[in-house]
């Protein structure tokens, strides 16, 4: 493909990109495929030995990808996290493809690096991180990663090196990190990546799912007292099921008394909500200035947020208190990768900021979305989506029905279908009408019968599944069977919000239906 055939490919692309958004609305949100549907139209079992014309594999792509694709920008799309796409992030990310830059360090090219220290350190002024975690503080910083997952890889393996330096005796063996039960899946993926330790810390119900200090001191003293020893804690600020916050407060008194812990904050999809002022008391945004090791959140989700950060997949943000934890755990600089600048230390050379050695030029869409919409822009949005999230839960507050089994949490909800007539109160104690005596550690009274109670919602669930007009997705909250809205494409409306109640409320009828047929 030449110049001029690239011009008019790329004008039929942007064109076929327009007309599948405005068509978008009026598309199925789940993709009517079934497993191995691809291969039933690309028949072939090898590579082509001759090149075909663009026009057929552009056509193709039309034909047989885009039916096969999970609408994530549909504005009946709930399901995961909010995915707000963006124009402008996209035309960031052809701009960034079209020259390509690997950015293992200044020299590859000086606009990577130094864009990306200026919009990261934009963005911790967006969301009122602490002047340490800048850039141009020059003692902390901040990196843009592919996932909220390499940044807990990445910061792992810089609380490893930092404890094992100070404490040259420690074996492998005895290390531990610490997460909770409702902590993302990478915590445990961390431990089977490092062949280290995982604790998970039970969390309650009654806490709001939250760790608390007497259980982190708990787990801290038994675990000393069995000769090991824990250097890391991932505390989570917007859990991926119910978008629980562990108590930062406690934990910073906690960690007082063991200043070998380090505290890494997950704020994968609820942490770009601070951008908004009104939010940061409740995300105990002065404490983890005040403490934490290191902050991350993901600019491509929210939800569990940079694409609830208005930024197409991927851009994850991760900010260190101190640079050279980072750089003292992964530098390997071999002489082919050497710089004069390098040496004389005047630039930031990313590769030793990450697991790996190239890395896309990711702040390039940042800066164009930044740009583009504005702080007050990217407060307005993330205030419509827990609007949108509020008029949900209102509606199942009103229900005699669904039930919410934990507060909203900022754009997400998480619900339950209780049969009418045995009907009992949330369990959240942030409700004055829930007599936590009355609850179980389950979260659930005596009256029920627990493992019926989530075969009704599993029935439920599959009964949402099976429409293609809207996407939720389940998940478990200490044994009980739940379901998640989670409100967050740039699209979505108050009126589209209010066809998913309609939706949510016609298919649990239906699963009500089932169920008294079944005691019948």
């Amino acid at each position: 493909m030449d110049i001029e055939q690239f011009r008019k490919a790329g004008y039929q692309a942007i064109d076929r990109i327009c007309d599948y958004y405005y068509s978008l609305q009026n598309r199925p949100v789940v993709p009517q495929v079934e497993p191995g549907y691809l291969r039933k139209h690309i028949t072939a079992t090898s590579l082509p030995e001759e090149g075909e014309d663009f026009q057929i594999i552009a056509d193709d792509y039309q034909k047989f990808i885009l039916p096969g694709l999970t609408h994530w920008q549909h504005p009946s799309f709930f399901a995961y996290f909010p995915t707000a796409c963006t124009f402008e992030g996209m035309l960031g990310d052809l701009y960034a493809s079209s020259a390509t830059n690997p950015g293992f360090n200044w020299l590859a090219s000086p606009a990577c690096t130094e864009l990306e220290t200026i919009v990261i350190d934009w963005a911790a002024d967006l969301l009122g991180l602490a002047s340490e975690f800048k850039n141009d503080s020059g003692i902390g910083g901040g990196v843009f990663q592919t996932t909220a997952s390499d940044s807990v890889l990445v910061v792992v393996a810089a609380a490893r090196s930092l404890y094992l330096s100070r404490h040259p005796q420690a074996k492998i063996e005895e290390l531990v990190i610490y997460t909770t039960t409702q902590t993302h899946s990478v915590g445990a993926k961390a431990g089977i990546v490092y062949g280290i330790k995982v604790r998970a810390i039970p969390v309650n119900m009654e806490d709001g799912l939250a760790l608390r200090a007497s259980a982190l001191r708990k787990a801290i003293e038994e675990d000393e007292a069995a000769g090991l020893r824990p250097f890391i804690l991932i505390a989570s600020v917007g859990t991926t099921s119910s978008g629980a916050i562990d108590c930062i407060p406690e934990i910073r008194e906690v960690v007082k008394d063991h200043p070998d812990l380090w505290v890494h904050i997950d704020a994968a999809w609820a942490g770009v909500a601070l951008a908004c002022p009104e939010t940061r008391e409740t995300m105990f945004l002065d404490d983890i200035n005040a403490f934490a090791n290191s902050f991350c959140t993901n600019f491509h989700k929210c939800y569990v947020v940079f694409q609830w950060g208005l930024v197409n997949f991927d851009c994850s943000a991760l900010w260190v208190r101190n640079r050279r934890h980072l750089t003292d755990a992964l530098d390997i600089t071999p002489a082919y990768l050497r710089t004069k600048h390098g040496d004389e230390g005047k630039v930031i050379d990313y590769r030793n900021w990450h697991l790996g050695l190239g890395r896309r030029f990711r702040s390039l869409k940042v800066w164009f979305v930044l740009r583009s919409y504005g702080a007050e822009g990217f407060r307005k949005y993330i205030r419509e989506c827990i609007t949108h999230n509020n008029t949900f839960a209102s509606l199942i507050r009103a229900s005699n029905r669904l039930q919410l089994v934990t507060e909203p949490s900022f754009a997400l909800t998480v619900f339950r279908l209780v049969p009418p007539s045995r009907s009992v109160p949330a369990v959240s104690p942030a409700d004055s009408g829930v007599d936590l005596s009355a609850i179980s550690s389950s979260g659930i009274t005596s009256e029920y019968d627990l493992e019926a109670l989530n075969d009704l919602n599993k029935d439920y669930m599959s009964r949402l599944a099976a429409r293609s007009d809207i996407m939720l997705t389940q998940t478990t909250l200490n044994g009980i069977y739940c379901i998640r809205f989670a409100v967050g494409a740039a699209r979505t409306k108050d009126e589209h919000v209010r066809r998913a109640w309609e939706v949510v409320e016609e298919e649990a009828e239906k699963a009500l239906e089932a169920w008294n047929a079944t005691k019948a």
